[in-house]
């Protein structure tokens, strides 16, 4: 990387939100942009995530770009190894590569109030921007308990998320921790080789039955003759998903049937009335993130599983131990204990306006205008920012609303002329979170009787999104200058920049 160069956009990442925002940029005519990514391939956390059981609990058509439909999909819940290819597929299509960086880890990035841009630090040089796009995902740094005696245990241990390929699970002892939508995909795939599998488990989840099957040939054949038929059918799962949101965000109470299909599927494989009291949850359904499996609770009701009603608390050499004292031996420990979702760890490497950090500035909790902007840091815009998630849907959606807010600005931007940058009001992100956490204590998250990831320290559920995907969409049409203040640069200040800049290329 040139010790110089300056582009028009750096996004960061390249998953979903990283190659949906390079594809909508292409189409804006932007093409002085750089897609930095740490690893050394596309894909997100569809490539970081790749243990065994690894699927996608959103049907495949509704879990894809609107504009890149793959009428190709093997089966309606699609696997890893499907959606990475789709993403490289996108890379591919979408002409992609030459403006993707890979083995480039951003390090710091500051804002320079002089010039209006990002200076970019990454792990391979340095670059200035004028608009940063964060696609880091909130499911790309995993998180691992600290956990005393861990670093002495003589076994192998890893998180669901850096799975180790080269570790063979044949004929170990297997200690699962966590019971989240890795664990219950991962106990299933590895029970049948293990010797003996101990899950961990603080808080059961609900779980219903993954309506799963392979997409038939003709099927498949229809939706690449006729595209129409590939939308129609997008169209019907976002619709039946639409029409259940008011139960999550306004009327918790209706979603005691649903519990009853879940209790059912649940009776169908767990005959002992001791582990099937152990695995029921106490909260509403819904207030955790609803998992779906066919294969979960067969799998717990195998005689080499065992389940303990209980996080882990110490390692004693090779003996795990639970909180309520149950004591196992393992050979392998295995960490499904989720992501830093409210702890953002590349808001630690975002400098701004005042020269603190993102992670300074979000220390009483994550804020944002329309979960894209920040105050305090122009010019910088996050895909999957806060309240964006989704409890019942595709975030494929919520991404794409995303990118058509990322072109508003652009456009706004390219009217407002050069050396301008555009700085959220603080009046306006507080009253947009205002707004959204007035909304949340009606939703089953907050009122549905449990403590989960979409929470942060404070309590606050700075996660999801407390309405429908089509309201989200209407809410980022486009950007509103009266939230913003239009920063430019001094006309002197601007010609002594530009005979710089100049300067440095003769250099």
């Amino acid at each position: 990387m040139s010790q110089h160069e300056h582009v028009r956009v750096a996004v960061i990442g390249s998953g979903f939100g990283g190659l949906g925002a390079a594809v909508r940029l292409r189409r804006e005519g932007v093409t002085d942009f750089v897609v930095l990514e740490r690893a050394d391939s596309v894909g997100g956390t569809w490539r970081d995530n790749s243990y065994p059981g690894c699927a996608c609990d959103v049907p495949s058509h509704l879990y894809s770009f609107s504009f890149a439909p793959n009428p190709d999909w093997p089966r309606t819940f699609s696997g890893q190894q499907h959606i990475r290819a789709y993403l490289e597929h996108v890379a591919d299509t979408f002409r992609l590569r030459s403006h993707i960086r890979l083995n480039h880890e951003v390090l710091m990035m500051r804002w320079d109030r002089d010039k209006l841009r990002w200076e970019i630090e990454t792990s391979r040089g340095t670059l200035t921007a004028d608009v940063v796009v964060s696609a880091t995902g909130p499911l790309s740094d995993p998180k691992i308990p600290e956990i005393p005696g861990l670093a002495d245990f003589p076994g192998k241990v890893f998180h669901s998320a850096r799975w180790d390929h080269d570790y063979d699970l044949r004929g170990k002892r297997v200690a699962m921790i966590g019971t989240g939508a890795s664990a219950i995909q991962i106990v299933p795939a590895i029970q049948p080789e293990a010797a003996h599998v101990t899950l961990f488990q603080r808080t059961p989840p609900w779980v219903l039955p993954r309506m799963d099957r392979a997409i038939s040939g003709p099927e498949r054949w229809l939706h690449r003759q006729l595209p129409f038929t590939g939308a129609a059918r997008r169209g019907l799962l976002w619709g039946i998903r639409e029409l259940q949101v008011s139960a999550f965000t306004k009327r918790p109470n209706e979603l005691g049937l649903i519990e009853s299909i879940a209790k059912r599927n649940m009776s169908r494989s767990i005959k002992d009335p001791a582990l099937r009291a152990t695995l029921t949850p106490s909260y509403r359904i819904g207030c955790k993130r609803i998992l779906l499996s066919s294969e979960y609770y067969p799998a717990l009701a195998r005689p080499n599983v065992d389940v303990v009603a209980s996080g882990l608390a110490e390692v004693r050499g090779s003996t795990v131990v639970a909180a309520d004292g149950t004591e196992t031996e393992a050979d392998a420990i295995i960490f499904g204990t989720g992501f830093h979702v409210t702890d953002l760890p590349i808001a630690e490497r975002v400098v701004g306006t005042d020269g603190i950090t993102l992670a300074e500035a979000w220390k009483d909790g994550m804020e944002s205008l329309r979960g894209a902007t920040a105050a305090g840091f122009p010019n910088w815009m996050t895909i999957i920012g806060p309240n964006t998630g989704l409890g019942n849907s595709s975030m494929i959606l919520m991404i794409e609303s995303q990118l058509n807010y990322l072109a508003s600005y652009i456009r706004q931007l390219n009217v407002l002329g050069e050396r301008v940058a555009l700085a959220v009001r603080p009046s306006a992100v507080g009253a947009w979170n205002r707004r959204g956490q007035e909304r949340m204590e009606r939703t089953v998250w907050k009122s549905g009787g449990c403590n989960s990831w979409y929470l942060d320290a404070n309590g606050r559920n700075t996660t999801l999104w407390p309405g429908t995907t089509g309201e989200f969409r209407k809410a980022t049409r486009e950007v509103d200058l009266a939230e913003y203040e239009v920063v430019r640069m001094p006309v002197e200040k601007a010609r002594s920049a530009e005979a710089a800049e100049t300067a440095e290329v003769v250099r």
